[in-house]
């Protein structure tokens, strides 16, 4: 045996071997990366999708209760002595008012958009600059027309 041998602890490798092993050694190191992300997403994926399906359950049990409790209200009232019919429509006009006044403050929301002020400004700056901006007069050498005339 060699003094340089594979098998020995120790043993002084080529160049060659340490290239091979270290590439080797990246592409198992890349692929076990890529496979633990794999199994990251998934899991977020998954529960994403049960968040998205219990959020959907429960918006939808929220709007099948409005009308129970609607006529709840409604009979509550008609227990304090208004007819049935005024009851209804004072339930009624209370979700008007309360949906009057939530338009109102999305109205003002949205007239608080403004358009990016700031961004047009520099944009214009930029804009005007790159336009004044004028090439600079190059010398061109012999070798240079030459190589230029050649060329067309």
């Amino acid at each position: 045996m060699s003094a340089v041998d594979q098998g020995a602890p120790g043993a002084e490798r080529t160049l060659g071997q340490l290239v091979a092993s270290a590439t080797a050694e990246m592409s198992a190191l890349v692929h076990d990366e890529i496979a633990l992300a794999k199994v990251e997403i998934k899991q977020d994926v998954k529960r994403a999708g049960i968040g998205s399906g219990a959020a959907i359950v429960a918006g939808v049990l929220l709007l099948f209760s409005l009308p129970v409790l609607s006529f709840a209200a409604a009979y509550g009232i008609h227990n304090l002595g208004l007819g049935l019919a005024w009851s209804l429509l004072i339930v009624g006009v209370a979700f008007w008012l309360l949906a009057g006044v939530i338009g109102l403050i999305a109205m003002a929301k949205f007239k608080k958009i403004k358009p990016p002020v700031k961004t047009i400004a520099s944009v214009k700056e930029t804009a005007a600059l790159v336009g004044t901006v004028k090439p600079h007069a190059r010398s061109v050498s012999d070798n240079a027309v030459g190589v230029a005339r050649s060329s067309s």
